[in-house]
């Protein structure tokens, strides 16, 4: 039998992707449109992230009030509010390869899920960095726990 969180991980997922289908924010194409400032630039991402935090706003006022969520788990907000190298370093890279493929994780998790060649060999390069970057980090990782 199947536990209510990961049925509701599912459902988010599922309606997470369905609404980057619906907007077509799963087409590269569409996003590198949004992207290309000085040439024939498409707006509606914008749109749609205007409306994802519209969204979304006034369910993370709730979370920021709670301790538990819905299903009972701990809540756990980010903590840290400083900026230090990895997270520019990360951001960089991330807006850099956002820019050449035109996929953010969501919508490449979801093309490669149609079979789309284009985002399965970026969904594999991107698995494959997260595996790096564990193994480049675990020993920083060990010392911090000592």
């Amino acid at each position: 039998m199947m536990n209510k969180s990961i049925l509701s991980a599912f459902a988010a997922g599922l309606i997470f992707g369905l609404g980057l289908l619906v907007s077509g924010m799963a087409n590269p194409e569409k996003v590198l449109a949004f992207l290309d400032l000085f040439g024939n630039w498409d707006p509606s991402l914008a749109l749609v992230m205007v409306g994802a935090i519209g969204v979304g706003l006034p369910f993370f006022y709730i979370a920021k009030g709670r301790d538990v969520t819905v299903l009972g788990k701990q809540i756990q907000m980010p903590s840290r509010r400083d900026i230090d190298r990895p997270l520019v370093v990360g951001s960089l890279m991330f807006g850099v390869g956002w820019g050449l493929a035109g996929f953010c994780p969501g919508p490449a998790v979801v093309a490669t899920g149609a079979g789309e060649i284009k985002a399965i060999v970026f969904t594999v390069a991107m698995l494959a960095g997260m595996g790096l970057f564990a193994l480049i980090s675990r020993p920083e990782a060990a010392k911090a726990a000592s």
